[in-house]
Formats: C-alpha cells, structure tokens, sequence
C-alpha cells in the first residue's frame, strides 16, 4: 500500500520544511519530524510536551541509513539484528554521530535507531531521503495512537498533516534494545522478547534495571520514564476485581478471562485471550473506555505467559504498558 503521490508530496514538502506529519507503523502512528535538524525536532518535543530528557527513536528507510547515524562503524551484532529484524518493531540504541543532533537523543551520547514495518512510512523516508525521528504521535504520557483518527482528535491538521496508514496491526511500541555499553539489554519490551534476540547474538540479553530520573540527565532510551500510555480517567491494574459494596460511581473494566458479576455501574470489556490480538486491542480499549468518562479504568491483569517464548515477550510487554498506564494507581480498587 502507498500513499498518493499528492499525499506522499505534501508529505515529504512538510518535513523539508522542518513541519510535522504523522505516519503509521506496524506499531503506533509516529509523529515525524527531520531528525537531522534540530528546529523540527524541537517541534516534535513542543507539540508533544514531552521532556527534554526523553530521547527520540530515528526511523530509517533500511540499515544503510542507520549507519549513516552511529559514530565510527555499525556493528556486527547490529547488522545481524538488522537482517533477522528490519523492517520491524526493534529499535537499536548505539553511539550517536555528531550529525544527530543532541536533542534528539534527549542530551545523551547514544541514538535508538529503528526501521518500521509499513509500507507506506518506508517509501516516506526514501522520498524524503533522511531519517526522520517518530515518538508516538500522542501528547507525552498519554495513550498512544494506533488510528489515524487518534492523531487527529489531538493535533490539527495544519499542526501535524496526517498519512492515514489504517489501524496499526501491532499495537504496541518497539522493543528498545541497548547494544552501546557492554552486554545486551532490553531498556523497553516489545513484540521482540529476548530469546528471540539472543538465538540472533548468541549470547545473553539482560533486561536493564529500572532507570531513575536524575535532573539534568538523558534516559539512555526512549518511553521508559515512569507514567505513560496512560487514559485521563484514574486506572488501575488489579488480579480481580471486586465491586465494592454500594459501589454507586462508574467503572469500566477490562477482562481476559471470566466476565465479572458487576453492579449496573459497572460497565465491562471483554479482551482477547491472544498476546498479539490484546496488544492490538490494548490502547484502543483503554481510550474507549476513557471517551465515557468514567470514575475509573479498572484493568484485570492478563496473562503473563503464553504458549512459546514469542507470545510471552509480547504478554511481558503488555504488563509493563499497564504497570506504567496505572503506576499512581495500582494495586485495588
């Protein structure tokens, strides 16, 4: 599938002109900007309000342009990564080159690199001819897009001009993987669990302990600081839930298993039992539920485990998006 020419041109005329334009991926719709200059990135960082200190991921066309954004070589475990991997849900974070310019990588020293799986972006960036960044293309810690629509309930179209890619099959952010310092480490799970990543390294992938914000600081990778992919109304993530008695305000609750007995107030949502139909469903669902308004999101965890390794790594990547969606609130009801 590829955008119109007309599309595609007012596309690419936008980001030359340091504008933005949102874009579909295989995970979430991104919102891109010229990752080589400083001006448009810092547009991406005002539309979003998203802290300085949180790095951006550079999207590239195919691994010969991530080269051209790491500092004296791209190294083979990147290139063996990049051909089981790419085009698809795995950033790789790697010394920058100087030519990225720092805010992009949030003031640190390393960049997340990453080639999407979707046609259209792919032909975006080759038209454009250079790598354009693509945080979510949501307002910092919110629920990320996986619709066109989304994007365009929060930014207007002379803000952002919008490539409508149809719903994002995935679902979920890209596994970020730091390769820059010493061992193998997941920074942010994804659809790419570390199994998968250690039969392609053949050695071990740790996942790195959690990061705490220091003033002043770079996260060494993008979307791990601490709320995010969050609705406005309170959620909170729970093993089953129990009405509470007289319980008279409204809650909506997501399940997976059994359906609840719930009072009147009580409305719920049904998920899928399968890791890669829950992921696709997860953010859609929770802004849903948050277009009712109601007094509280209540989530049932799901499962942890599937029938393979690859469908725990995407359960495993579910329950983080939820820790962090619900982290002011989770626990109980």
């Amino acid at each position: 599938m590829r955008p119109s020419p007309e599309i595609l041109a007012e596309a690419v005329a936008r980001l030359r002109a340091g504008r933005l334009v949102a874009f579909p991926t295989e995970t979430v719709y991104g919102l891109g900007a010229d990752a080589l200059s400083d001006e448009a990135v810092a547009r991406v960082f005002a539309a979003k309000g998203r802290p300085a200190s949180n790095p951006l991921i550079v999207h590239v066309s195919d691994a010969a342009m991530a080269r051209a954004m790491v500092v004296s070589r791209w190294p083979e475990e990147a290139d063996r990564l990049a051909r089981a991997f790419w085009p698809g849900p795995l950033s790789i974070v790697l010394p920058k080159h100087h030519r990225v310019p720092l805010r992009v990588t949030g003031g640190g020293s390393n960049v997340a690199v990453r080639c999407p799986d979707h046609p259209l972006t792919l032909s975006l960036i080759a038209e454009f001819g250079s790598p354009i960044v693509g945080p979510s293309a949501n307002l910092s810690g919110s629920l990320s897009p996986t619709k066109a629509g989304d994007v365009r309930d929060v930014f207007s179209q002379d803000e952002v001009f919008v490539i409508d890619g149809g719903p994002c099959r995935g679902g979920i952010e890209s596994t970020v993987l730091m390769l820059a310092d010493g061992a193998p480490a997941i920074l942010r799970p994804g659809f790419i669990g570390a199994e998968a990543i250690e039969a392609v390294l053949g050695r071990k992938v740790s996942a790195a302990a959690g990061w705490k914000p220091v003033a002043g600081e770079a996260a060494p990778g993008p979307g791990i600081l601490g709320r995010h992919y969050a609705p406005n109304a309170k959620a909170v993530l729970v093993d089953e839930f129990v009405a509470p008695r007289g319980m008279g305000a409204s809650a909506i609750v997501l399940v997976t298993h059994r359906p609840p007995t719930t009072p009147s107030a009580v409305r719920v949502v049904r998920m899928p039992s399968r890791a890669e139909d829950y992921a696709a469903r997860l953010y859609s669902a929770l802004r849903e539920a948050d277009a009712l308004s109601p007094a509280l999101i209540v989530v049932e965890r799901p499962p942890r485990y599937g029938q393979d390794s690859a469908s725990t790594a995407i359960w495993r990547a579910i329950h983080e998006r939820l820790e962090r969606a619900t982290s002011e609130g989770a626990g109980g009801v």
